[in-house]
């Protein structure tokens, strides 16, 4: 059945992989993004990688006259909703920020959503929920523990969900707890591309890499993991996109909402993706130690069985592949691509 789905932030990282497997399961999409973390040469990369227009709207996500006005122009009939600020270090910063953007702009978007009578939306989550977990592999029963007031903003956007079905049946929502997004699409036309100096480890050891950045900074050697870093499950953004196709399909055939965690169920260490990324260079990554970074925990790894059951998802692309897409991406990029 083709439906046409609104992105928001449907120019970023996630987001325009998601577009491609969207369009690729016969999806009609509809991208509304301000490009304040997304360049503007991004819709035509994805018409070049999937052959079709790209349709785009330039908006904020808290702009209600805009929403209004896409859905007044487009008949949406489910929205996958990626537009929000993510950088866990920057919301300790300016926590405000983060609460304007990602609480307010849900609640503008679900406003428009709801006068227009669409009622099916695909939440991005994260699996900061969880704050320092008890157990990993983390199951979704965890409870909440906001470390950060990034991960505070995305419990505050699943419990404003959870209310808003409870509220009206019509709603169905699909909550997708990721993990660590990685690598680059395999046409090297799109990936993460940070403009500033990069939050996440995987973009800033690509930097490394590319003699952009000096070494790569690990914030602390003294956690309780095997090799002292931060453990995360790497998930590739390609399987990622594949997983908000199966979620989004899962809401419009059944009506029915759910929570699940994406992710591997696998961790690695700072220094193993260090060690990976070397690999898939073939170049030497320079790296110091320093102190922890406000906000970090210790390990994050997913207990991905639920997502299996639920949607059929499984991940296909491990660490390796994640390395080598995303230097091959970078690589592009720094040849002029």
């Amino acid at each position: 059945m083709t439906s046409c789905i609104l992105l928001t932030g449907g120019a970023g990282f996630i987001g325009s992989h998601t577009h491609i497997a969207l369009t690729a399961a016969g999806h009609k999409v509809v991208i509304l993004d301000d490009f304040s973390n997304a360049q503007h040469s991004v819709p035509a990369r994805l018409e070049q990688i999937t052959g079709q227009p790209v349709t785009v709207i330039d908006a904020d996500v808290r702009d209600a006259d805009a929403l209004a006005k896409v859905f007044a122009t487009h008949t949406i009939d489910a929205v996958v909703h990626f537009a929000a600020r993510k950088a866990v270090g920057e919301s300790m910063a300016v926590p405000l920020d983060y609460f304007d953007v990602n609480i307010n702009g849900l609640i503008t978007l679900l406003r428009a959503m709801d006068r227009a009578g669409c009622r099916r939306l695909v939440f991005s989550s994260s699996a900061t929920v969880y704050g320092v977990p008890d157990e990993a592999p983390t199951p979704e029963t965890a409870p909440f523990r906001a470390m950060n007031p990034y991960g505070q903003t995305k419990i505050t956007g699943e419990q404003m969900l959870g209310w808003l079905q409870a509220s009206n049946p019509e709603w169905a929502v699909g909550v997708l707890r990721y993990f660590n997004p990685a690598g680059a699409h395999g046409s090297a036309l799109i990936g993460e591309d940070p403009r500033d100096i990069p939050n996440n480890l995987m973009p800033y050891v690509a930097k490394v890499a590319l003699g952009q950045l000096p070494r790569v900074m690990v914030f602390g050697n003294d956690y309780d993991t095997p090799d002292g870093t931060g453990v995360r499950d790497y998930i590739h953004v390609e399987d990622l996109a594949r997983g908000h196709v199966l979620s989004l399909e899962k809401l419009l055939s059944t009506g029915q909402g759910h929570v699940v965690n994406l992710g591997t169920g696998r961790g690695y260490s700072v220094l193993e993706v260090i060690a990976a990324y070397q690999r898939a260079s073939n170049r030497d990554l320079p790296h110091v130690i320093t102190d922890r970074r406000p906000g970090d925990v210790p390990i994050y790894v997913a207990r991905a069985d639920k997502a299996a059951e639920v949607l059929g998802f499984r991940t296909e692309k491990g660490l390796d592949e994640m390395c080598a897409s995303l230097w091959k991406w970078v690589s592009n990029m720094a040849d002029g691509a």
